[in-house]
């Protein structure tokens, strides 16, 4: 049985959080396969399949060797396709070895009919964001309502990828199920600048969510200390960084870039300083607390809490609330269930579930 942890009201409803499973090893990702049972990546490189309803949990065979665990780097966010019930398709992303480096990759397999082995691994793409550094992977998976995928990259600790639009550093990509590339990608005929790439500018995008009530693909991102980010994506668009930031350097009170908007790049729709360092992001639209419908909720990391964000039917920003920071956990995902229960990872490798309170 779940262990009830606390209870609390948050813009419209009153909520409980439960404890559904513990023990688990950085629990990166997390997509539901059925009512109850969970799909569950470890940075660490396991997957696993947990049954919400009893904790019962068993490792998932068949991931490729050669994911590389350095810093923020790992097995990283796990998707189920779109058509999932008919192709048991998950999409996962990783960071891959290349020689001594490491670069972000979107792969696809197909999950067995038992639900123990992966089969028929693919690569999708393996980025152009190859470093021997630890930081800034990304790499959020999501889906819109036209049979595209998205995933972004960091600016993997080297700003100047921030601008530098040779590679995938610093990007959010589209492409087909099948990782061709879309004819209609905004740069396919700019041959400086990768196909794939759909938007620019971003430091280390963390959360990425469609929202198709409004056509809108949100998205979350690190700034350094302080100028944390959600963006409104549109093709093509250049999100500035590190030419345009809220942020401070780490050395000392001094501005990052030139300034917090220039013509030419497109603003956040919300800023946050200080910095709560997000670690994912979702868009609920479950039936258990019909006020939350269509608001945002990310994870925050280094300010422990779940951030609930209004959004008004015309996708406008509204209030924010702070949930669970009396728990004082490093929040890392956030999903939903069939009823509409928020289910949240933890860095220290719990699973909690926020759900309405026992009548």
């Amino acid at each position: 049985m779940a262990e009830s942890l606390s209870e609390g009201s948050s813009l419209g409803h009153d909520y409980q959080v439960e404890e559904v499973a513990s023990g688990f090893g950085t629990p990166w990702g997390l997509a539901f396969i059925s009512d109850t049972e969970m799909i569950i990546t470890e940075r660490g490189g396991q997957l696993w399949l947990l049954d919400t309803g009893s904790d019962e949990r068993s490792e998932i065979n068949g991931l490729p060797d050669d994911i590389v665990t350095r810093g923020q780097g790992g097995l990283l966010d796990v998707q189920t396709s779109p058509e999932f019930a008919a192709d048991r398709t998950l999409y996962i992303t990783y960071s891959k070895s290349i020689g001594d480096e490491a670069a972000t990759t979107l792969a696809r397999a197909v999950l067995s009919e038992d639900n123990q082995r992966l089969t028929d691994w693919e690569d999708l793409l393996v980025t152009d964001s190859a470093s021997s550094a630890g930081q800034h992977f990304g790499s959020r998976v999501t889906f819109d309502d036209e049979g595209y995928v998205y995933f972004g990259v960091g600016d993997r600790g080297d700003r100047n990828n921030g601008q530098d639009f040779s590679n995938h550093a610093s990007s959010i990509m589209r492409l087909h199920m099948d990782g061709q590339v879309p004819d209609d990608n905004p740069f396919v005929d700019n041959p400086d600048i990768p196909d794939e790439i759909w938007s620019l500018g971003h430091r280390n995008p963390q959360g990425l969510t469609y929202d198709s009530e409004r056509d809108i693909l949100w998205e979350i991102e690190h700034g350094p200390r302080g100028g944390d980010e959600i963006n409104v994506i549109e093709p093509g668009a250049n999100y500035g960084w590190p030419i345009v930031s809220h942020g401070r350097e780490y050395w000392g009170p001094v501005n990052v870039g030139e300034a917090e908007s220039l013509p030419g790049y497109v603003d956040p729709v919300k800023v946050y300083v200080p910095s709560i360092a997000p670690g994912s992001l979702w868009v609920y639209r479950g039936e258990a607390f019909p006020e939350w419908q269509g608001h945002l909720f990310a994870g925050a990391l280094v300010l422990t809490h779940l951030n609930h964000i209004a959004v008004d039917a015309q996708g406008t920003i509204g209030d924010e609330d702070r949930l669970l920071e009396d728990l004082g956990e490093r929040i890392r995902a956030v999903t939903e269930d069939h009823r509409g229960y928020l289910y949240l990872s933890t860095d220290s490798g719990r699973i909690l579930r926020v759900s309405p309170p026992a009548p």
